[in-house]
C-alpha cells in the first residue's frame, strides 16, 4: 500500500478514526502538535504493528531490508492494519531529512480507510527484503556500521515481544 501521486498515508490499527486533529503523541520529541503522515519511500516502514520494533535500511546500492525481531512476524500476519489517505497539499516536510510530514491544522481523510492486507506479502511485492532476525539491536549496529541509510521505529520496544502489546 503506497499513496498515489499528491497523496500522504496515515497507518493506524485503528479503523474508526474520523477526526485527525493535531496532537502531541505521547512518545513524542518535540512539543508541537501534529497529524502524521509518510510518502511513498516511507510508506513501507509502517506495514508493521504500531509497537512493532524495525529497522527499515536503504544500502548503496538500492537494495532495501527490512528487519525485525523473529517474535512478530506472526504478528505481521494478523495485525488489522489501515491506511488513511490524505492531500499532500494540506502537510508540510517534517525536519531536514523528511522522513514524514506534518499537518498542524485539522485534516480530513480522501475517503474510508483502506485495509492493509498481507505486509509479509507487501513487502515482496515491492522488492523489499523482510528479514526476521534474532538480535535487532546487533542488526541495528551492523547497518549503521556499514553506512546504510535507515530508518528505526519504536527501537525501545525491543526485547518486549507482540504479546506485552496485545498482538
Amino acid at each position: 500500500m503506497l499513496p498515489a501521486p499528491g497523496e500522504l498515508l496515515h497507518f493506524s490499527e485503528d479503523a474508526e478514526i474520523t477526526d485527525f486533529v493535531p496532537h502531541v503523541a505521547a512518545t513524542a520529541r518535540q512539543s508541537e502538535a501534529y497529524v502524521w503522515a509518510v510518502d511513498a519511500l516511507n510508506a513501507p516502514c509502517y506495514w508493521f504493528p504500531r509497537q512493532c520494533p524495525r529497522v527499515c535500511a536503504w544500502g548503496p546500492d538500492g537494495v532495501r531490508v527490512h528487519a525485525v525481531e523473529e517474535a512478530w512476524l506472526p504478528a505481521m500476519a494478523e495485525v488489522p492494519l489501515h491506511a488513511y489517505r490524505f492531500a499532500a497539499r494540506d502537510f508540510e516536510p517534517f525536519g531536514d531529512r523528511p522522513h514524514a510530514f506534518v499537518a498542524t491544522t485539522p485534516v480530513t481523510p480522501l475517503g474510508p480507510p483502506v485495509r492493509v492486507a498481507d505486509t509479509r506479502g507487501l513487502h515482496e511485492q515491492h522488492g523489499i527484503e523482510l528479514r526476521a532476525v534474532p538480535d535487532l539491536e546487533r542488526h541495528f549496529d551492523t547497518v549503521r556500521a556499514d553506512g546504510w541509510d535507515f530508518s528505526a521505529i519504536r527501537m525501545r520496544n525491543v526485547g518486549r515481544g507482540p504479546a506485552a502489546f496485545g498482538h
